[in-house]
């Protein structure tokens, strides 16, 4: 059997980060069959200037809305983002279907191994059949009118249906936002959650929380303008988004909260206090809140309650780029007493570990095949510098 040995200034390992002495070592396919020191890895050792990483997970994206890339502007806040999308979902589907290519192409190249796809219809799925990355399909219902909650289930179900064909064990049913299910909706999904997993996108906005405390703001305009009269269905509960939708996800063992960007910690003890049967996994998409909302999450308040934390990407309709590397760059520069260690942790083992990848992705473990991937340029003081790319090493 053949073996290749990859040397470089820092190897990260999938949960720690070893000096320039480690020596990684896999055979011919990439499977890893040892870290060593170098006094013990022999000869042929390949010498790489920068950080070794695993592949890289991306635990949040929306594929299939890929060929809107720079048609929305960014700082528009998330109601007229959401107006935005809406107007501009249909497209051609040969242009759809090229973008989406094109958007996979971009994530593979830039060391991303796994996805967790957002799909409102099965665009994706000829792509995702041809096995060029790992996915777990998310396939998201909304539809706020109980009266339509039925029609809204079944839709869904059809894509569920197609996507579960090709990847049984890897697809799952879920809701969209808080702001935009009935309850009705909620408990038809719930009822049949058989995967584990689920995401939920969880306090984008400050009016998320605003439209469930109080029945104020924004989220008001957005109804109107779709022509949907919410006043004799939506009463305030007088809680927050999280706290009043949460418990009608009873079915899901483990729940992706997805940007979390006026998450509080009286949200956070609702959690641990009510729910502790269901683990919660806090997915930051640092690119798209900042080009919605231009905010970021309470990272460090995440970090104090020892949440679990996974990175996205979002969509290329509110990101510049599919790049699991530039998200780690916005959250080291906003967030510099965080270490990189702790941060790239997210990007790889935790995001394999949510979306039930483990065994093969996520860390440099003997017997795994995470893919090898150089970020090629660091600071003095073994940071990623701003220049810095992700290449994959074959």
């Amino acid at each position: 059997m053949a073996y290749l040995k990859y040397q470089a200034d820092y190897l990260f390992t999938g949960k720690e980060i070893l000096p320039s002495t480690a020596v990684l070592i896999t055979d011919e396919n990439g499977v890893v069959q040892n870290i060593t020191n170098v006094q013990e890895a022999g000869d042929d050792i390949k010498q790489l200037q920068g950080l070794l990483t695993p592949g890289f997970i991306n635990c949040h994206c929306h594929l299939e809305l890929s060929h809107m890339k720079g048609l929305i502007p960014p700082h528009t806040g998330l109601v007229d983002f959401i107006l935005n999308i809406l107007q501009l979902r249909n497209n051609s589907e040969d242009s759809i279907l090229q973008a989406i290519a094109n958007s996979e192409s971009e994530m593979k190249n830039n060391g991303i191994v796994a996805v967790g796809d957002i799909s409102n219809n099965a665009l994706t799925l000829l792509q995702k059949r041809k096995g060029n990355l790992q996915y777990h399909n998310f396939i998201e219902v909304s539809g706020f009118s109980p009266a339509h909650a039925t029609a809204r289930f079944n839709n869904g179900m059809l894509v569920y249906q197609a996507f579960k064909e090709y990847f049984p064990t890897a697809t799952s049913l879920v809701p969209h936002a808080p702001y935009s299910l009935s309850k009705q909706l909620f408990k038809l999904i719930d009822a049949m959650a058989t995967n584990p997993i689920s995401t939920i996108h969880n306090q984008e906005t400050k009016d998320e929380n605003a439209f469930f405390l109080s029945g104020k703001g924004s989220f008001n305009n957005l109804y109107q303008s779709i022509g949907i009269d919410i006043t004799t269905f939506h009463q305030p509960t007088n809680t927050s988004s999280l706290q009043s939708v949460v418990p009608l996800m009873q079915q899901p063992k483990k729940i992706i909260l997805v940007h979390d960007t006026f998450i509080s910690q009286a949200d956070i003890d609702f959690l641990n206090q009510n729910h502790l049967q269901q683990q919660f996994i806090f997915c930051l998409c640092v690119n798209a809140n900042q080009y919605i909302e231009n905010e970021l999450p309470p990272i460090d308040l995440l970090l104090q309650n020892n949440c679990n934390m996974v990175i996205g990407t979002d969509s290329l309709a509110s990101n510049h780029q599919l790049c699991v590397l530039s998200e780690i760059k916005t959250i080291c520069q906003n967030f510099p007493n965080i270490p990189l260690q702790d941060v790239l942790t997210w990007a790889t083992f935790n995001g394999a570990k949510a979306l039930q990848m483990d065994v093969q992705l996520g860390s440099f473990n003997i017997g795994k095949k995470p893919g090898i991937v150089l970020i090629d340029a660091l600071t003095p003081n073994g940071g990623i510098a701003k220049n810095s790319i992700a290449k994959v090493i074959d």
